[in-house]
């Protein structure tokens, strides 16, 4: 990993010879741009606009545009003799907890690394004492001609540093939040919180740029001569009319999608008291219902095998058998395979039994 600034960290008397490094880097595609009728690149050139000439970069400078217009130059040498304590060292001004610190601050991240064998031991000592605190450092260092602010803190066994934003370039979030009037109930809470647990944790190393995956596919298409794949954009939905609905949608879709998985997810039942109660009492119903459905059953079936003759008798035996049949096949073939024989050998009698039986008695055998 090359290293960007060196310096060293000032912790009291202590000093840190350190080398600060990157963390992150870049992965987006770039893109050039092109004359469309010959696909020559389109450069941009520094052209004065007094005399329209063209201007190299030694003749630059920098200048600073007063309020009334004034240009005001500013050159690398006036900049280099200002008093910049924080040119070669990141001052640590102190230690606050991580949670004061809002996120809004944080910019870009760096590792640093000890710089050279004498730097391990004090860095060590740092990084420990941050580690067993649990606090965070807040220090001030300079790059690239300005002076920042920076966190410290302990990533796995480096010390990382975050640079911030100072607390007067944080906007008031003035206008930004819903007209006052909004009221959130109990009930589309409870469905937030189904389909927070519904959807589960994000597997932060899982997630990855798919549009950018998606440009590189069409380059190496466009490439290879062959034809670009389009896909229909989706039309954007209208106004959420129904809270609600969308809400009790949205954990039906989390629950298919995660296939029925992604920790204790929570029930969604109608909202509201009389709804509540009105839910309560069908479920005792249905519970109730199988019990007596049997009651009934039992007395219509004892009544039509008494008046049932002969004929229809040996006629009802066989279907209830088949009717056992197909709810337990395997017992059905094990036990009774002599009831099959016979049902088999004696075809005539059920069709005689079924010829004799009206309407209604095949209603109540079939039942």
């Amino acid at each position: 990993m090359r290293s960007i600034w060196n310096g060293s960290i000032s912790f009291g008397l202590v000093s840190i010879p350190v080398k600060l490094m990157n963390a992150t880097e870049n992965h987006s595609i770039s893109f050039r741009q092109i004359h469309t009728e010959d696909g020559g690149r389109i450069r941009y050139r520094k052209v004065c606009e007094l005399d329209e000439e063209e201007v190299p970069a030694s003749e630059t400078v920098k200048a600073y545009e007063d309020a009334d217009g004034t240009v005001i130059p500013v050159t690398d040498e006036d900049l280099a003799s200002l008093p910049l304590p924080t040119a070669k060292t990141i001052e640590i001004e102190g230690f606050v907890p991580a949670s004061a610190i809002d996120p809004l601050q944080l910019d870009s991240a760096y590792y640093l690394s000890a710089n050279g064998v004498p730097a391990a031991k004090p860095y060590a000592l740092l990084r420990e004492a941050l580690r067993r605190s649990g606090k965070v450092a807040v220090a001030k260092y300079a790059l690239r001609g300005r002076e920042r602010l920076g966190m410290l803190r302990v990533a796995d066994d480096v010390i990382a540093m975050h640079g911030l934003l100072w607390p007067d370039e944080i906007r008031a979030p003035e206008g930004v939040a819903p007209e006052a009037g909004v009221k959130v109930r109990d009930a589309e809470l409870d469905l937030a919180d189904a389909l927070m647990n519904t959807l589960g944790d994000a597997d932060m190393d899982a997630l990855h740029d798919d549009y950018r995956e998606a440009v590189e596919e069409l380059v190496a298409a466009k490439a290879a001569g062959e034809p670009v794949a389009e896909e229909e954009a989706e039309e954007p939905e209208g106004k959420v009319i129904d809270l609600m609905a969308a809400l009790e949608s949205s954990v039906r879709a989390a629950k298919e999608s995660h296939g029925g998985h992604g920790g204790e997810v929570a029930d969604v039942h109608p909202i509201g008291k009389k709804k509540a109660g009105a839910s309560a009492k069908k479920a005792a119903q249905d519970k109730a219902a199988p019990d007596k459905a049997a009651q009934k059953k039992a007395p219509t079936e004892k009544t039509a095998a008494k008046k049932a003759p002969a004929g229809k008798a040996a006629q009802s035996a066989p279907a209830k058998r088949t009717a056992a049949k197909r709810a337990a096949p395997e017992k059905a073939e094990t036990k009774k395979p002599a009831a099959k024989k016979t049902a088999a050998k004696k075809p005539a009698a059920k069709k005689t039994g079924a010829k004799k039986s009206s309407g209604g008695t095949r209603k109540r055998t079939s039942a």
